[in-house]
C-alpha cells in the first residue's frame, strides 16, 4: 500500500442514527424483516386499551429525529408474553423509531399490564437509544390509577422524593388510564429512609 493509499482510523461514534432504520425497517418503507411494532397488543387481547406516546428530546430540549423507543410489558394479568400461552395477539414488546413523524414522535397502542407479583405496580419498561448515547435509557411508566400499588413498588421507592411526582403524563387516546414517569406518592423525611 503506498503512502497515498494508507487508510486513517474510521472516526469514532458513539451510536449512529442507523438502529432505527435496522430495527423498524417497516416504518421506514425498507425492505426487510423486523421482530415487532408500535402495535404491542392488537385489539383480541383483553383488557383497557392505552395508547403511550411522546418524544425524545436532547439536553437543549430538541425533539430528536432519528431515536428509537423501545417498550416491554406484562400482559393484563401481570403475565409477560414468554408466560401468556396462547394469546397471539400480545407481544409484550414494540419498537418505535422517531423520524417518520412531523413532530418527531413515537406511539405505541396495547393494554394497561397488570401487576406483576404482589410488591410490583403495574408499569411499562421503557428503552430509549439515540446518538450521542453510550449506554441506552431505562426508565418506566407507572399509572396515577395505581396508588396503593405504586406505593409498595419497590423500584418506584428507590426514586429520590425530590424527583417523585407527576413529571411527564401521558395523554391516553384510546381509555382514561394514564401513565407518569413517576407517579405522586408520599416522601416521608430522609431520616425515615435512612438505614
Amino acid at each position: 500500500m503506498s503512502p497515498s493509499q494508507e487508510s486513517s482510523q474510521t472516526p469514532s461514534q458513539t451510536i449512529g442514527p442507523f438502529f432505527a432504520y435496522g430495527l423498524t425497517a417497516r416504518q421506514y418503507a425498507y425492505p426487510g424483516a423486523q421482530v415487532t411494532d408500535a402495535i404491542v397488543a392488537d385489539e383480541t387481547v383483553p383488557g383497557p386499551r392505552i395508547r403511550i406516546e411522546g418524544r425524545v428530546l436532547d439536553g437543549a430540549g430538541i425533539a430528536v429525529p432519528d431515536a428509537l423507543v423501545e417498550i416491554w410489558q406484562a400482559g393484563p394479568d401481570g403475565r409477560y408474553a414468554a408466560d401468556a400461552r396462547g394469546n397471539s395477539g400480545f407481544s409484550g414488546f414494540g419498537r418505535q423509531g422517531t423520524g417518520t413523524d412531523p413532530e418527531c414522535r413515537f406511539s405505541f397502542v396495547t393494554v394497561k399490564p397488570g401487576s406483576v407479583g404482589a410488591e410490583h405496580a403495574p408499569h411499562v419498561n421503557v428503552i430509549v437509544f439515540m446518538r450521542g448515547l453510550l449506554s441506552h435509557l431505562y426508565t418506566r411508566l407507572y399509572f396515577d390509577d395505581e396508588a396503593s400499588a405504586n406505593a409498595r413498588d419497590p423500584i418506584l421507592a428507590l426514586v429520590p422524593c425530590s424527583r417523585a411526582g407527576n413529571r411527564s403524563p401521558a395523554r391516553p387516546s384510546i381509555a382514561s388510564t394514564s401513565a407518569s414517569r413517576v407517579p405522586r406518592r408520599r416522601c416521608s423525611s430522609m431520616s425515615e429512609h435512612a438505614g
